[in-house]
């Protein structure tokens, strides 16, 4: 039915739906205030949301007397800029998404519910040229001579908040206004003066490789490029960044760096501020809604020079973006494996394009696909062969450790060189890619294993905190004192984990601290600066942890790096495994030697004559990935082909393979009525893990040539998956291009 008295606002809401909604323009407001991307609270159902503003329109499939009115605007411009509007729509199409849903993840928790999109305001008193303690009408007033005598101590003013803080009272401020005395500053929270020179430290200088990377992204500023950065680990990669931002802020420029961890920020952001007279804005789950707003507000009102983050800053606003930098871009962190399943690196390189400034995916380990798009001329590989400073690249050694005893874990000629390495004053890195103190509990007498009774997974003993933690789904338990199955008492940790590797070493080494870094060891707030302050003295050390321990840190005083199990990516069902494997091991071994002392990795495997292991270990890790991709282009798997996968999950067994059957059937009438090739379906099957967190699992994977044919099947499909009465007793989700088929 019609609609015509005035425009139809369609809105994306934060909701699953694939869809926008109708609503008539807010009771007051002219529809030429009105603009795409702007906020508006709205009824929806038995609550209220806020929506965004895609588009009007003159009708409405909506019957004009059911057609309800928007309560509110909430905005009186757009918070996105229109660049970073146009990459949540395209977003939601490539990743089949509801737009609405897309939105919610790009904007802050607050601006979600509707806090206003304007930095906050904060007054300020300072004192008034020529102003005087000894001014005759304050001879009666001494409440108000102390008050000017503080205000007169701060002549960068005192802000509001501080003055309960400073004893002033406002009655005595008001009235030494009122007198000319004192007046106030209204200006931004946070506001800070762009600086007159942006270096706070001298720049390194850049060996021949360095400049001839820097000046390759220099020549492409103001235009699109995409730069890949392979470099290997001490290559100073970070020097090359931060140059290339410097050319950025003299620019007049604003520059984006993503990094994969939120462990990686306080350290990434303490070295760019000594190098830096630039404001700095660190973006990522760990800091408050509040911050984060005043963070996200300062990037788009360009009062942010240099913005950091993990994954979800990519959508942080840029009031005059110059240059986006994405470190250690392999690392799988950067796909998003709930909700919206973007990936951060891939998104943005689409940024990069649509706002026409480089970008720089900088690994020492590039993913295939990366290495395959500088292949094929989508990038420009720049490569840095040599570590910085005249450091050597560690040598390896593969310890063979089959029939050798092991003592949790560590092998007798392990042992001797970890005690080598610290009588001679220097650090060891002991890396076992398991949290915990054992993978498993093993009855002796009759066998039980400690499963988890909500997944198809074994708990994982803790020792410290005597509990069994399932690391899947969450489930913890207290430790049982007698078998659950025969009432025996000799249960035994199967296995090692790094709180386990962390006990040993500090019983065969008990002169020397023992530091673990892993989730449990540094889930309190500073606990890992707190770390790295111990490590950072320099003393001889042993730290032990987990994947954590291989990204992006620099620990001069490591010379041996100790690998404890490098099988377990040797063998498995994931095409990506031995990616992700060699990419540890590289990143891992890159901590040790990256100064004066030369470094040392020991890698212990029961398979040391693997040819992946000879082939990293000899040749190095572009050896291993141009084969790697060799293979990849045989068997058809991305790089070379493009993925999709629809997972289902119900309660009921069967019910989740139920519903993917009927949408395999869809899938293959509409190949079939489209005329569509170069499409093959896979599955369903149970899902590599079946049962997890309570659910039962399975997925469909559909696997393509061509990435065209494959985002049209998937349009068409999800209208019609949505519509199956099946699909509402099953939880299902779409994940294309997936990292992960776990």
């Amino acid at each position: 039915m019609s609609a015509d008295a005035q425009p139809i606002l369609r809105l994306a809401l934060p909701s699953p739906l694939r869809r926008l909604f109708d609503y008539r323009a807010p009771p007051g407001v002219p529809i030429a205030r009105l603009q795409p991307g702007m906020r508006l609270r709205v009824p929806f159902g038995h609550r209220e949301v806020i929506g965004v503003l895609i588009e009007m329109a003159n009708h409405s499939e909506v019957p004009a007397d059911k057609l309800k009115a928007a309560l509110e605007l909430l905005d009186a411009r757009p918070p996105l800029p229109p660049t970073l509007f146009r990459l949540c729509l395209w977003t939601a199409q490539y990743y089949q998404h509801s737009l609405g849903d897309t939105l919610s993840w790009a904007l802050p928790v607050l601006l979600r519910q509707g806090e206003p999109a304007e930095a906050r305001v904060e007054r300020v008193w300072h004192l008034a040229a020529g102003a005087s303690l000894e001014d005759p009408r304050l001879a009666r007033a001494p409440r108000q001579r102390e008050a000017l005598r503080v205000i007169a101590q701060h002549p960068h003013g005192v802000p509001q908040p501080l003055l309960a803080k400073l004893g002033l009272n406002k009655d005595s401020l008001e009235l030494l206004r009122d007198k000319g005395l004192v007046h106030i500053e209204v200006r931004r929270h946070a506001q800070t003066p762009r600086p007159s020179h942006w270096l706070a430290q001298p720049e390194l200088p850049l060996n021949a490789e360095q400049r001839q990377a820097f000046e390759a992204v220099r020549g492409g500023f103001g235009r699109f490029g995409a730069f890949l950065l392979a470099g290997v680990t001490g290559s100073g990669k970070t020097e090359v960044y931060l140059q290339l931002i410097r050319e950025a802020l003299e620019a007049g420029r604003q520059a984006l760096v993503l990094i994969p961890e939120i462990n990686l920020g306080p350290q990434t952001l303490e070295r760019f501020a000594r190098r830096f007279n630039a404001r700095i804005a660190l973006l990522h789950s760990a800091i408050g809604d509040r911050e984060r707003l005043d963070a996200w507000l300062a990037a788009r009102d360009g009062e942010a020079d240099i913005v950091i983050g993990t994954r979800s800053a990519l959508f942080t606003p840029l009031q005059r973006p110059g240059l986006i930098i994405v470190d250690e871009e392999h690392d799988a962190s950067y796909k998003q494996q709930e909700g919206l399943r973007y990936h951060a690196r891939d998104l943005a390189v689409v940024r990069a394009q649509q706002e026409q400034v480089p970008i720089v995916l900088g690994s020492a380990t590039p993913s295939l696909e990366s290495l395959h798009n500088a292949h094929s001329g989508r990038y420009a590989l720049l490569r840095l062969e040599r570590r910085a400073g005249g450091a050597q690249p560690p040598r390896y050694l593969r310890l063979d450790v089959k029939s050798r005893p092991l003592d949790s874990g560590i092998s007798a000629p392990l042992q001797q060189a970890i005690a080598q390495t610290l009588a001679a004053g220097q650090q060891v890195l002991v890396f076992l890619n398991r949290r915990g103190f054992a993978p498993t509990l093993l009855c002796h007498d009759c066998g039980w294993v400690s499963g988890c009774q909500r997944c198809d997974a074994r708990m994982t003993l803790h020792q410290r905190s005597n509990e069994l933690r399932c690391h899947h789904c969450g489930h913890v338990e207290r430790r049982p004192n007698n078998c659950p199955q025969c009432d025996q008492v000799d249960l035994r940790p199967l296995g090692a984990g790094t709180e386990r590797a962390e006990e040993r070493l500090a019983i065969l080494f008990p002169d020397y601290p023992v530091l673990r870094i892993d989730r449990d060891s540094t889930a309190r707030k500073g606990a890992m600066d707190k770390l790295f302050a111990t490590i950072g003295k320099g003393q001889p050390c042993i730290l032990v942890g987990t994947q954590m321990l291989a990204k992006g840190h620099h620990f001069p005083r490591v010379t041996l790096v100790a690998i404890l199990d490098a099988d377990g990516g040797l063998f498995s069902a994931d095409f990506r495994a031995s990616e992700r494997m060699a990419q540890l091991i590289v990143q891992v071994a890159g901590r040790a030697g990256r100064a004066e002392e030369p470094g040392r990795v020991i890698i212990q495997s029961h398979l040391a004559d693997h040819p992946l292991l000879v082939q990293l270990t000899e040749q190095g890790y572009f050896a291993f990935a141009e084969q790697a991709l060799a293979e990849r282009r045989a068997a058809g798997l991305p790089p070379f082909a493009h993925l999709a996968l629809l997972r289902a999950e119900a309660h009921k067994p069967n019910q989740a393979e139920l519903f993917l059957d009927e949408a395999c059937s869809l899938a293959e009438g509409l190949l079939a009525e489209q005329g569509l090739s170069g499409i093959e379906l896979l599955g369903p099957v149970p899902a590599p893990m079946e049962r997890r967190a309570g659910r039962y699992r399975a997925q469909l994977l559909l696997q393509a040539n061509a990435r065209a044919p494959l985002h049209r099947l998937l349009g068409q499909l999800l209208p019609r998956l949505e519509a199956l009465p099946a699909g509402r007793t099953v939880r299902w989700s779409l994940d294309v291009d997936p990292v992960d088929l776990y």
